[in-house]
């Protein structure tokens, strides 16, 4: 295992265990005892990966590396996710972990980049700002992440979470331009079958395209006409219920494709985290609400270990 991935698969346990049935009572209590367990404090909580390499920054990049933070408590003036974030420490230490270095403060912020005229302009990764206070100025930022949503830390007793983005005051895009419109068709995953649909569709859903490729793989493997003794159809293996509530045609690759990153997507913001988003993908939501966390059935967690590995070698 790679620093990248041991860092990535740290901080998956922390959100595992801050998601766990049995909590302490104060949030940041819970958050910072998961944190000190798995060895992220202080610092080094907030350091690059062990390679000392960033990781290249793009929208998918962005938005994955921010949904890494998910449940993390807020704590003003907060930088090190070991102990809580604000608003702009979330945004700074997210495009930092990507080698794109920001001002502290949103409002410090809110001139980095360039303008984005309005949201239905805006691309995963942009900065969404906004004026709450009373006195006039930029006083709140969150990272956009597509359809009307953004991931912020919002306001002391909350934590960095998935909401509605709103009406944003300013819109800023600092990302580099060939990053921001997104990978050429194929990117990674160029030999993998289907893999300009995972891009494209990873695009418009702010889902990592390796995941929407190993889903694809675990589940048919990669065979569009696939159907299952329990009666799902196509790549990515929709009930056909699931298929009509999402307006999926499961037999039809590109439907199927867009269907499965629209639904991993809304999945990833109900429950925070990838796995369980995978894990609701393959038991069903209510199953994993019921449990809390992953279901104590070999199939899934076989599932979801699986998927996790397969979309780290497409990557």
């Amino acid at each position: 295992m790679d620093g990248l991935t041991a860092v990535h698969s740290r901080i998956s346990e922390i959100q595992s265990r801050f998601l766990a049935p049995v909590r302490p009572t104060s949030t940041t209590a819970a958050w910072a005892s998961a944190a000190s367990a798995a060895g992220l404090t202080g610092a080094g909580a907030t350091a690059s990966p062990a390679t000392g390499t960033a990781s290249p920054a793009s929208e998918q990049a962005v938005v994955s590396e921010a949904r890494k933070y998910l449940g993390v408590p807020y704590l003003w003036g907060g930088t090190d996710p070991a102990k809580g974030l604000d608003c702009s420490g979330f945004v700074q230490l997210v495009y930092g972990n990507l080698g794109v270095d920001l001002p502290r403060t949103s409002a410090q912020q809110a001139t980095a980049g360039t303008a984005v005229a309005s949201l239905d302009s805006a691309r995963p990764g942009d900065l969404v700002f906004f004026d709450h206070s009373s006195r006039p100025g930029i006083d709140h930022v969150g990272i956009y992440i597509g359809e009307g949503k953004m991931i912020a830390a919002p306001q002391a007793g909350e934590t960095v979470k998935v909401q509605d983005v709103g009406s944003p005051t300013v819109i800023r895009r600092v990302l580099p331009a060939q990053a921001a419109a997104g990978t050429a068709p194929g990117g990674s995953l160029a030999g993998v079958p289907y893999a300009d649909l995972f891009t494209a569709a990873g695009a418009r859903h702010a889902v990592d395209p390796a995941l929407l490729a190993a889903v694809a793989s675990q589940e048919s493997g990669f065979n569009a006409s696939a159907v299952s003794s329990a009666g799902a159809q196509g790549l990515m293996q929709f009930m056909p219920a699931t298929a009509r509530g999402l307006g999926v045609n499961a037999l039809d690759p590109a439907s199927a494709i867009d269907g499965a990153a629209r639904y991993l997507s809304q999945l990833s913001g109900q429950f925070g985290s990838t796995e369980l988003a995978l894990a609701a993908y393959n038991a069903g939501p209510g199953t994993v609400r019921r449990h809390d966390g992953i279901p104590p059935y070999p199939e899934t967690q076989n599932y979801v270990r699986a998927v996790m590995s397969k979309a780290e070698s497409y990557r």
